[in-house]
């Protein structure tokens, strides 16, 4: 079982796990759409569209770079029309798209509250329902959000309640979506990651290098989407799915590929649910 031929739309996807996942697919010869704002390349953040299509036709896959941001109605639309006109369909969406502030109340002002929630919710809304009529041709549709499990304890409210507001809007798109759409076979799922992964938010906002010498690397949540994208979409969807869970499931038993510099515990991520931690078989030191 392949991808071979599936389009991916990614929003976000100039980077990070955006880009693994765009990645891993196109190594299966599938067609992909980033579907960002990045043109022109940022100082402290690696990649643009262009670039990210690049590594995408030299992985084995077609790629189809647009600028988009995903906050505007009529470029989302117009990003999927492309889309669509270019590869005749959409068989997954990628809600990959996501920005991030962790201040408290007091702390956030208003414009990077906005940014949040336009971004992280309202965009993962957007993005979904331009693409759900195409995913309703599709074989075996899905729609993956980068969003955490809703583990509904004040512990990850109370450091920065409006990233966590914003981040929860988006796996609260998975519980609805995912049953509103059953019917119709689109599986609607959220992924996210037990440990921190190496990428430039955690390199830039999160600890650097201390933290991402304890993180893995973007692989590991390519290969978990790829897993999950291959799964039934009218048996597999309403899972708020955890990276590793995912991989052990399909019989992956050996994860030092992913972190081969860790030389001891992991960082354990945001949202992971306590239960989660406890069930793992991987140490993670659990900074909450």
């Amino acid at each position: 079982m392949s991808l071979n031929g599936k389009t991916l739309f990614i929003s976000g996807g100039s980077r990070g796990i955006g880009l693994a996942i765009a990645l891993r697919a196109a190594r299966d010869g599938a067609n992909v759409t980033i579907a960002a704002k990045t043109a022109e390349p940022h100082p402290k953040l690696p990649g643009t569209i262009y670039t990210a299509a690049q590594e995408i036709e030299q992985a084995g896959g077609k790629a189809l770079p647009v600028l988009c941001d995903i906050r505007d109605e009529a470029q989302v639309a117009e990003a999927v029309a492309k889309t669509v006109e270019r590869f005749g369909g959409i068989d997954i969406c990628v809600n990959n798209a996501s920005a991030i502030q962790l201040t408290g109340t007091l702390e956030t002002d208003m414009k990077r509250y906005d940014l949040m929630h336009q971004i992280n919710t309202r965009g993962t809304f957007l993005v979904s329902k331009m693409c759900i009529p195409h995913l309703k041709l599709a074989k075996n549709p899905h729609i993956l959000n980068l969003a955490p499990p809703l583990d509904m304890k004040a512990k990850w409210f109370k450091n920065h309640v409006a990233y966590t507001m914003a981040k929860f809007g988006m796996s609260m798109c998975t519980l609805g979506m995912s049953a509103e759409f059953a019917k119709e076979g689109i599986a609607v799922n959220s992924l996210w990651p037990i440990s921190t992964i190496d990428t430039a938010a955690v390199r830039n906002l999160l600890g650097g290098a201390t933290v991402a010498a304890m993180s893995r690397s973007p692989d590991i949540m390519a290969d978990a989407a790829h897993a999950i994208f291959l799964r039934p979409s009218r048996e597999a969807t309403g899972n708020f799915y955890i990276d590793e869970e995912v991989l052990r499931a399909e019989g992956v038993t050996d994860f030092s590929v992913y972190a081969p510099g860790a030389t001891g515990p992991l960082a354990g991520d945001f949202f992971v649910p306590d239960e989660v931690l406890a069930r793992t078989e991987t140490q993670i030191r659990n900074i909450y």
